[in-house]
Formats: structure tokens, C-alpha cells, sequence
């Protein structure tokens, strides 16, 4: 979700409702301590109390395999008021695991045990250490490795994503998996990959056996899926997000890009990437990217959308 979970992405969807909580994408940890600026960047929300706007949750994700950086790095964003640290072992970019990060370290489970452990020495308490992983790099021989180095390492929370990093997004994601790796630790495990609908949602829990589902993709195709599941949740029925609704949130995401930089590409790019994703479920949104492909002045764009309406 690296270059589109921002924090502007995670405003408007919690806004739409259903999350308990929500990810940053990740900081890269290297040689270097990060600056207020870098975390400033990376989550805003930490100037509203770790939430967003709506009062949704967020942790902060880093991404390393130096485990004293990633600890001193994670204190040093403590220090400037984070309360929930997330460490991603899943992230399947080539650039990002040619430099050891992300699902390469997936290879050696006793590194994961060190890096966690080494955070949550260093961390308050009362700071929540949570992971994430894929299967495996290349198979799954060590998927159970993994998460039980996780846990030992002292996380106090585990999402899989289930495919391994060679599988990269392709279906199926093999939630059997998830359901092995849930049963063999004790700490709580969130279940994740191939949700795009509410069957999936409900599917996914019963397969899994978890109780909690991280939703990626499926929630930028479809903006109103974690409000669908929360509704089920609470024994109630509601449809998928009408396309005229999600035209009001695209209003609202794009007045709030121009919000966060005085760059016009910048809005103009991220309102084309989300419509890019939405059309596989809309067809309104592919008529309405081609309107948009060739436009970068915002105030044409705005004018596109409202004749949308």
C-alpha cells in the first residue's frame, strides 16, 4: 500500500466509517534517525492524538532490518507522541528487498525475533507492538517460524497476508494458511489478502478462524466495504457504495490533496490513481478517468466532476 495509504487516503476513508484502526504506509529504516519532518510527513495524525479525523486509530509502520535503527527509530517517533508501532516483515517491492527489508527478512526467522525484540525492549509499556508477514519469500517452509519469532519476540498483535512475496497479489490468497499460523501462536492474529467484498469478509473469518480482518486493496476498490462489514457485524444489512456517493468522497479527497501541497499534479495524479483502482468495480469511474486522463489543472478537473454529478 506503499504510495497510496497517505494520510489523505486514510481521512476520507475513515470518514466513510467501519475501520478500528488503520496502518501508515512504512517509514524505511536505514543508518539515520529520522526528523520530526519524516514522521510529520509520514503521519500527520500524530498531531491529533495517533487518530484521524473521524477518531480512528493509527499506527505508525517502519520498515528495516537494522534492528537497533528500527529501535531507535521507533523510540525516537514515541518521543514525538506515536503509541503504536506496526513492523512490516510482508512488503513484496523488489527495491525493498534487495536492501534486506520487508518479505526478504522472511528467509531468516531468528533476525525477525531479534528486530522484535530489540523494539520491544526499547519501547514504554504502554506502547503497542504489532507485525506483519507474508507466508513466506519463496515457499512456505518457515511461515510458522516466522510468526512464532514474531511472537517471541514479544508483538503483541500478527496480521498475515497470505501469499509469499514471489506470489506477490496473485489469487488465490490461501487463508488455510492463516488459520495454521493462528492456532500455533497465542497472540491475536488479523487475517488479510483477496478481501473485496463482504462474502469475502465473511468467508476469510470462518476459513481463518480470526476475529479481525485487515483490508488493503479491497477497501480503495470499494470504499464502503469496511462499513459493509461493520454493518454485518452488527447484524445488519447494507449495500455497496453508490457511485454518486463515492463522486461526493472523491470531492472531498480532492479538495484535501490540494489541502496538503500547493502542487496541482500532485491532486491531480492521486485523484487519477484512486479513480484508476475504482474502475475495476465502476464503470462510472473509467468514463470519468478518461475525462480526467490528460487534465492537470485542478479547477478543470473540479469542473469534470460536478457535471458528473
Amino acid at each position: 500500500m506503499h504510495g497510496l495509504a497517505d494520510d489523505v487516503i486514510r481521512d476520507v476513508l475513515t470518514r466513510i466509517g467501519g475501520f478500528n484502526a488503520c496502518v501508515t504506509e512504512f517509514v524505511r529504516i536505514t543508518h539515520t534517525i529520522h526528523s520530526h519532518t519524516v514522521w510529520q510527513k509520514y503521519m500527520p495524525e500524530l498531531y491529533t492524538r495517533n487518530h484521524t479525523v473521524a477518531g480512528t486509530a493509527v499506527y505508525l509502520q517502519l520498515l528495516g532490518s537494522d534492528a537497533d535503527m528500527v529501535a531507535e527509530n521507533a523510540l525516537n517517533a514515541v518521543a514525538f507522541g506515536a503509541d503504536k508501532i506496526d513492523l512490516n516483515f510482508g512488503c513484496p517491492a523488489p527495491t525493498v528487498n534487495k536492501h534486506a527489508g520487508g518479505a526478504a527478512l522472511l528467509r531468516y526467522p531468528k533476525q525477525i525475533e531479534h528486530i522484535v525484540h530489540t523494539v520491544r525492549n526499547r519501547l514504554p509499556e504502554s506502547i503497542i507492538l504489532s507485525a506483519k508477514m507474508r507466508l513466506g519469500y519463496d515457499n512456505t517452509d518457515l511461515a510458522l517460524d516466522c510468526a512464532h519469532a514474531i511472537e517471541l519476540g514479544g508483538a503483541q498483535m500478527l496480521t498475515v497476508h497470505a501469499r509469499t512475496k514471489q506470489q506477490a497479489y496473485q489469487p488465490p490468497a490461501d487463508w488455510l494458511w492463516i488459520a495454521r499460523i493462528a492456532e500455533a501462536v497465542q497472540i491475536p492474529v488479523i487475517a488479510n489478502g483477496d478481501v473485496f467484498t463482504l462474502n469475502d469478509y465473511i468467508e476469510v473469518k470462518k476459513i481463518s478462524g480470526c476475529k479481525s480482518v485487515m483490508i488493503g486493496r479491497g477497501v480503495i476498490m470499494q470504499p464502503g466495504l469496511a462499513r459493509q462489514c461493520a454493518a454485518y457485524e452488527a447484524g445488519k444489512v447494507i449495500e455497496p457504495m453508490a457511485w454518486t456517493e463515492v463522486l461526493d468522497w472523491l470531492k472531498l479527497f480532492l479538495d484535501l490533496c490540494c489541502t496538503k501541497t500547493d502542487k496541482p499534479r500532485y491532486a491531480a495524479a492521486r485523484l487519477k490513481q484512486w479513480l484508476g483502482m475504482l474502475k475495476l468495480n465502476y464503470s462510472e469511474a473509467a468514463l470519468l478517468f478518461e475525462q480526467l486522463r490528460c487534465l492537470t489543472d485542478v479547477e478543470k478537473i473540479e469542473s469534470v466532476l460536478i457535471q458528473s454529478d
